[in-house]
Parts: structure tokens; sequence; C-alpha cells
């Protein structure tokens, strides 16, 4: 999480960049557009000009990564992140909680009716074995 706040809402962002394009035609270039305008929003010249390139990439006119696009993605990488924890979280579980391979096999003779001893050529121990 950034320790970064939001000072300005999504509308006034939207407002200012609106007003950006409406007025360059006015000025000798979009940066003194953005110059004449930043100061009537507020904010510092150069968070401005990133609002506008902001709004251009969404607006599919500049190259880059959406804003919903990169939302999915940072929600599907904590996803991810949660999922490999919970994943290493019962590997281990199931290591710690599983009996040692003798007695799995064992109880598995045993409970076919057969001596734990004596194996049989299919018996998954002997199939795993060679």
């Amino acid at each position: 999480m950034s320790n970064t706040r939001n000072r300005f809402s999504p509308e006034v962002r939207a407002r200012a960049v609106r007003m950006v394009m409406e007025h360059q035609g006015e000025h000798t270039s979009r940066w003194t557009a953005i110059e004449s305008i930043a100061p009537k929003i507020g904010c510092a010249t150069q968070t401005l000009h990133n609002w506008i390139k902001r709004a251009e990439i969404d607006d599919g006119g500049r190259p880059g990564v959406t804003t919903d696009a990169a939302a999915k993605l940072k929600a599907l990488e904590r996803e991810n992140k949660e999922l490999r924890q919970a994943n290493e979280i019962l590997r281990k579980a199931s290591a710690y909680f599983a009996p040692p391979l003798g007695i799995c096999c064992a109880i598995a003779c045993r409970a076919m009716g057969r001596s734990s001893t004596a194996h049989s050529r299919d018996d998954c121990f002997h199939h795993s074995a060679s």
C-alpha cells in the first residue's frame, strides 16, 4: 500500500484533463495550457500532466496499460500470492500429519485382508518401487 493519498477526486481529475484538452488550442503548447490550468485546480503541473497521459492511455490514444487492466493484474497477483501461501501451508500440514509410508502400507494390507509383511506383485508399494 502506498503512502500517498489522493487529494483529488476522479471527477476533479477528469474535469482538469477536459479543461486542458479544450483550451490547449488557445496556448502555444500543451505544457503551457497545463501550466495555466494546474494552479486553478490546485495541483502541480507535473501531476496534471500525468493525469492527461493516464487519460490518453485509458482512451486508447497512447500505448500503455490501462487503469482497469493494471487493477485486474494487481488483483490477480494478490490472489496468486495468497493461493501460493495457502498451498505452502497445506503442503506443510499434510507432511506433518501424514503417517510414515510403512504404516500406510501396513494399514492398507490389513484392510485388504493380507499380511503387512507379505507383499504381492500388485501392491502399490511394489509398483512404485519398480
